[in-house]
């Protein structure tokens, strides 16, 4: 049967077929069995040869292995016992040697403390060498305490000469040369022998009495504080006193201990490790809290500040609170007693008597020079400060990395006199002189002459056309804040920036609103009329000098913010930046943080009444004089002729077409010129600018209620063009100061444009959207203002 013939047919499909298919698989796997045994035959001999033969070779492998291990038992373990006994040996010649090594090094110690004793007996014998003594016990001390007092060195060191114990006689000695040193540097110090001085104070560390070579150190250099400091007061016992005496007497205090810490910071650092100033400086800072408080107090008394503060907290600010009080008013308004307006008394009998009796109360160039001097003193004791706290730092710690005030500062009662006697009247008097200067800018202040609302009358001043106290307050602002900071005192800026910003509001900010309430607001002289132009000039000075305040504001915080040299390219006045001046942790980013504070808070709440003076001259002044304006304009307009009748109507009063076509905006810019040119000229740019979006505001309101007063067919077509016209040179007329405002008349300009479409046109416009800002039903109520 041929292999290749498939086992089962796939044809059968009947009994039979399928029977003859079973047969043939049958006699297939009968001749593949048959071949199979007769192979397994043939080689059957050479198998069981080929078992044998490995039978035989396991049986000599077995005999080898156990011939091989005998061999390895013999020969190795003799070997591996001569390792071990190696390895012991080794360890042990190992420990010998580290007891002889140990050994040896306690007798050499033990030799060197001996040789050390002897040194210190016999240099402290007839030779007296000090030096040499300091330095035999300096190099005992380097040997282990418990080899001093070990049972070897009480046995080997004591000799006949020195009988007791290693480390009695060193303590003795020790004991007995500080004496020595601090006796001879007393003598030196007293003597005023420096050399000597310096010879015994190196020596204190080497006996092991470092605190006690600081400590008399401290009291040596803390003699010269103490007496630079009493001859500055006994030299100034018969001079004046005034000026700056006791503000130099503190600066040379702190330059004496700051020259010494400089000085000697080098050899106690060499001599005695670093750090070891620290503790001189806390010597030396007790001996600049007596003298310093001993400044201080003399400087209260002499210039009796305990007596000003009491006259500044008592000081009455007449004027202030006149000027506050609710103003009785008669027919036509009364300007209240001393008043700075126009018309206020201001002779030698009424404002001045008031003002001179009020500074001789408290005289301002005293309390000026009283800030000036605390200031100074303050600023040195922040630069002192800065200067012990660089000393005073670890030494491992980032060159530019924040000071921190030291505890020998924090802590000294120098700082709490700081505080008490400076700090706390440097601010009452900031307060006070702040308040008064801006009391008495008020009161000196004086209208401006020459200002006029006809553009014939030239105007001999230069603007922007304020008030002299602006200048004034503003002036005096500038001047406390940079003296604040010359202090770099942040609890000074924390005190005094806020007063300001507060009086600035209180008193500043509401001089001005209550001028413009009782003495400059622009409300008609008769019912009906116009506001007299005297009115209406001042009140426009007084919104300029909000204005202006606003930016002076924000020059002076943006001149004090700026670091050195970066303030438009220039040089700033001021020789240091915020960081320079407040070195000491988050204080420079805290003083900014209170001087954008002024600055925002001062502008938000001028901005306010800015904002409603504005609204006043607008209402009270433009918008009266624009409705007489826009009545001339509009008088003769007739939208409803067409071009031909409004040619014969041309025609019938001896007029060319084109000038009655012109009539409505020329009329409308005489009248417009006339009305804001003479503001404009007065006011500062942005104030008029905003007077403008006012005005543009209300126009657009005015002019789209006309425009739909002719819906419904009130036009021909021709006058819907021309209106649009009209309208459009009204508009250029209003934005030639400034072209934005005319955004405010997109819908009028609209509602025109979409009434003047054809029909066609404006098919095609509605299918295309443009953006119209107009409702559905406004461009179809434009649709019906010309008639058809």
């Amino acid at each position: 049967m041929d292999p290749k013939t498939p086992l089962l047919a796939p044809s059968a499909t009947t009994p039979s077929e399928i029977r003859a298919a079973l047969a043939a698989l049958h006699a297939r796997e009968t001749s593949l069995t048959t071949r199979l045994n007769g192979l397994l035959q043939s080689h059957q001999n050479d198998i069981t040869r080929s078992l044998s033969r490995l039978d035989n070779l396991r049986a000599n492998l077995g005999d080898q292995v156990i011939a091989s291990r005998t061999i390895s038992n013999n020969m190795l373990s003799s070997a591996s016992e001569r390792a071990s006994h190696l390895s012991s040996r080794v360890r042990t010649l190992d420990l010998e040697k580290q007891r002889v090594e140990d050994t040896l090094r306690v007798v050499e110690q033990v030799a060197e403390l001996k040789a050390c004793v002897a040194g210190v007996v016999g240099s402290m014998g007839a030779p007296q060498d000090w030096e040499a003594a300091a330095g035999y016990i300096a190099r005992a001390a380097r040997v282990p305490e418990e080899i001093v007092k070990g049972g070897f060195a009480c046995a080997v060191v004591p000799s006949v000469e020195v009988p007791d114990a290693p480390w009695v006689t060193l303590e003795n000695a020790r004991e007995s040369l500080c004496s020595l040193f601090l006796r001879e540097f007393k003598r030196a110090a007293g003597e005023g022998d420096d050399a000597r001085v310096t010879r015994f104070f190196k020596l204190f560390p080497l006996i092991g009495r470092g605190d006690e070579g600081l400590d008399v150190y401290g009291s040596y250099v803390c003699q010269g504080v103490a007496g630079t400091a009493r001859a500055v007061l006994k030299d100034g016992a018969n001079v004046d006193k005034g000026g700056l005496f006791y503000a130099n007497a503190l600066t040379r205090l702190f330059d004496h201990v700051a020259r010494i810490v400089d000085l000697h910071g080098g050899l106690v650092e060499r001599h005695y490790g670093t750090g070891k100033m620290v503790k001189v400086i806390e010597r030396l800072q007790v001996e600049a809290d007596v003298q310093g408080g001993i400044i201080l107090d003399s400087w209260n008394d002499e210039r009796a500040v305990d007596r000003r503060l009491t006259d500044v907290k008592s000081y009455p600010f007449s004027f202030l609170v006149q000027s506050f009080l609710p103003q009785q008013r008669g027919f036509g308004g009364t300007p209240r007693v001393n008043s700075p307006a126009v018309g206020g008394s201001n002779n030698d009998g009424g404002a001045g008597a008031v003002r001179n009796s009020e500074d001789e109360g408290v005289n301002m160039k005293e309390v000026h020079a009283l800030l000036s001097e605390i200031a100074f003193m303050l600023g040195r004791w922040s630069l002192y400060s800065r200067f012990l706290a660089a000393k005073c730092r670890e030494p491992d710690a980032p060159e530019d990395a924040p000071l921190d005030i030291p505890e020998v500062l924090t802590k000294s009662n120098l700082s709490r006199k700081v505080t008490g006697k400076l700090l706390t009247p440097y601010n009452v008097l900031t307060t006070f002189f702040f308040r008064r200067s801006v009391e008495k800018a008020f009161q000196m202040d004086e209208p401006l002459a020459g200002l006029s609302l006809n553009m014939n009358r030239p105007i001999d001043n230069n603007p922007p056309y304020i008030i002299s106290a602006v200048d004034d307050v503003m002036y005096i602002v500038n001047t406390l804040i940079e003296k604040s900071i010359s202090t770099s005192q942040k609890a000074v800026i924390d005190q005094v920036v806020p007063t300001i910003s507060t009086l600035l509001g209180s008193d500043f900010l509401r001089m001005i609103q209550t001028k413009m309430r009782d003495e400059s607001y622009p409300r008609p002289a008769v019912a009906g009329g116009f506001p007299p132009e005297d009115k209406i000039i001042a009140f426009i000075v007084l919104i300029n000098s909000l204005d202006m305040s606003n930016e002076y504001i924000a020059r002076i915080t943006t001149a004090l913010l700026t670091p050195a040299g970066e303030q438009n390219g220039t040089e700033n006045n001021r020789p240091l930046s915020l960081k320079d001046s407040f070195p000491f942790k988050n204080d420079a980013r805290e003083v900014a943080a209170r001087l954008n504070s002024l600055n925002t808070s001062f502008t938000t709440k001028s901005n306010e009444l800015l904002s409603e003076a504005i609204n006043v001259l607008t209402s009270q002044v433009i918008k009266l004089r624009l409705r007489p304006i826009l009545s001339d304009t509009f008088r003769d307009a007739d939208y409803t002729l067409t071009d031909d009748e409004m040619a014969d109507l041309a025609a019938q009063n001896d007029m060319e077409k084109d000038e009655l076509l012109e009539q409505v905006p020329a009329t409308f810019e005489h009248g417009w010129d006339r009305l804001m040119k003479p503001i404009e000229r007065l006011m500062t740019p942005r104030t008029f600018t905003a007077v403008l979006d006012r005005t543009a505001e209300y126009l657009a309101r005015i002019l789209e209620k006309r425009i739909w007063s002719y819906a419904g067919g009130r036009t021909s077509p021709d006058g819907a063009i021309r209106m649009a016209r009209d309208f459009e040179q009204i508009v250029k007329t209003i934005s030639k100061s400034n072209y934005s405002v005319r955004s405010m008349f997109e819908r009028t300009r609209q509602i025109l444009e979409v009434a003047n479409y054809e029909d066609d046109e404006w098919d095609d416009e509605v299918a295309v959207d443009e953006g119209w800002i107009l409702s559905d039903e406004e461009m179809r109520r434009a649709r019906t203002l010309a008639r058809a």
